[in-house]
């Protein structure tokens, strides 16, 4: 009896191990959907300062509408070669 308890326990063991060897099988709808914008194209300004480039939605303007990549830069206004 006892023989036959360590072979199913083997056997169990060994079914267990090649299980889990095996790569999960993903169906579609497990697999993560990215959100629906992720791949939207985002519009470019150059800061009026330093001519850094960022999107415009992480950009700070002023009243003239020029684009500044942070408060300090829009305080210090257009840079060394730029038009006021």
């Amino acid at each position: 009896m006892a023989r036959l308890i360590l072979l199913l326990a083997a056997v169990a063991l060994v079914w267990w191990w090649l299980r889990s060897r095996r790569s999960p099988v993903r169906t579609d709808s497990a697999a993560p959907k990215p959100p629906a914008n992720s791949h939207a194209a985002h519009e470019m300004v150059s800061c009026a300062h330093c001519g850094v480039h960022l999107p415009q939605s992480d950009s700070v303007s002023d009243a003239a509408g020029a684009f500044y990549c942070s408060d300090e830069h829009r305080r210090l206004g257009p840079g060394p070669g730029e038009k006021p």
